[in-house]
């Protein structure tokens, strides 16, 4: 058996050779998507990524022969203790050759590192947080993830839980695909809503976008509070959420209910910019630009990132209202499919106003793992 040896990630080479990894591991997998390499310099930069203004993270590396073959980082995500106060650390990053001693090597480093900060549970994968790129995919492998979701070889599940890692919680990922038309049943049921509502809906402006991001921070840390995982956006966070949408967002397809002259909920779909990125192997330059604005004219896949509404005004028929004016304005504009994820298996409402349109179904499973490291 071939020598494993993990070193942790303390130098600016050694963070290079963490972020090229999944460059060479997925280079003959045509679903995976490659990040822009200039953006996950900025992300794994503690200078430059909110999340370590809050937070601490270890990476890791795993070597064989001195070549790179697995990686992992090890998260302390203080926000999440002061809400749950439940002694659970994270692991996100997650990248391995099929080699069950490599991916055991990884996830002890990870674990060690979290004991010594006095934690006793370890679960994941989140990037960095449940706000961010979290879940493995344990279902749905025959396309590529949409724009900010996961992806990750079929065999990721095995070495997973055979390190004793047990099911957490799954998210769900719904598609609809070929639509042409707003779906009847969606027309009749937004009928009855518009007839007796005491709440509008009107698109995201532009021209306010500060203010309208603030309501997007209110509604968002209000409304998904109550959900499993969940923990409030800092200031921080949502201005790099803010930069990373404003560069790709249709206003056409953003939305904010208003009811008794204030915010109640907001609908965030952003075009499928993964339709392009795949096409441009992870690099800006010199050719990347070129085919980002050549294929970005041809994308006709949506993602329903954010939907939330706070308690007091829901069951009022908000979410379908959102889902109408996005199919309304997405066939405007020349889309013809969409996903809507993630969704918590246990969120019975949202899953139940989703399944009530024509067409949708679960395509993607995306699972949270959770052991015991005390």
């Amino acid at each position: 058996m071939m020598k494993t040896i993990i070193r942790e990630v303390l130098n600016k080479k050694d963070r290079e050779i963490f972020i090229r990894l999944p460059y060479r591991l997925y280079q003959s997998d045509l679903n995976w998507v490659p990040p822009l390499i200039a953006d996950q310099r900025q992300l794994f930069n503690p200078d430059k990524d909110p999340f370590f203004e809050h937070s601490t993270v270890a990476f890791f590396i795993a070597f064989q022969n001195e070549k790179p073959v697995g990686r992992i980082a090890a998260i302390k995500n203080n926000n999440h203790l002061s809400v749950y106060f439940d002694q659970t650390g994270f692991f996100g990053f997650f990248e391995c050759i099929n080699d069950e001693s490599v991916a055991s090597a990884l996830f002890e480093a990870a674990g060690n590192w979290l004991k010594q900060q006095g934690l006793k549970k370890m679960r994941g994968p989140a990037n960095y947080s449940m706000n961010e790129e979290a879940g493995l995919l344990v279902d749905g492998f025959d396309s590529p993830p949409v724009v900010m979701m996961t992806y990750n070889p079929r065999y990721y599940q095995a070495l997973i839980e055979k390190d004793r890692f047990t099911k957490k919680m799954d998210l769900y990922a719904y598609s609809i695909d070929n639509v042409h038309e707003i779906p009847r049943r969606l027309q009749e049921a937004v009928n009855l809503i518009n007839a007796g509502n005491h709440f509008s809906v009107r698109q995201l402006n532009m021209r306010r976008l500060h203010e309208e991001i603030q309501a997007i921070k209110s509604i968002y840390n209000a409304a998904w509070s109550e959900n499993w995982g969940a923990v409030p956006l800092t200031h921080r966070e949502i201005d790099k959420l803010q930069h990373e949408l404003v560069q790709i967002v249709r206003p056409e397809l953003c939305f904010i209910a208003e009811a008794d002259g204030r915010a109640v909920g907001v609908s965030i779909t952003i075009p499928d910019v993964n339709e392009v990125l795949i096409k441009m192997g992870g690099r800006l330059f010199p050719t990347g630009v070129l085919k980002y604005l050549w294929y970005r004219r041809k994308i006709k896949g949506v993602r329903v990132l954010i939907m939330g509404v706070l308690k007091e005004y829901r069951n009022l028929g908000i979410d379908l209202l959102f889902y109408y004016k996005t199919f309304e304005n997405g066939l405007r504009l020349g889309y013809d499919h969409g996903e809507m994820s993630w969704i918590l298996e246990n969120n019975i409402p949202m899953r139940n106003a989703l399944e009530k349109i024509p067409g949708t179904r679960i395509y993607k499973t995306y699972r949270i793992y959770e052991k015991s490291i005390s």
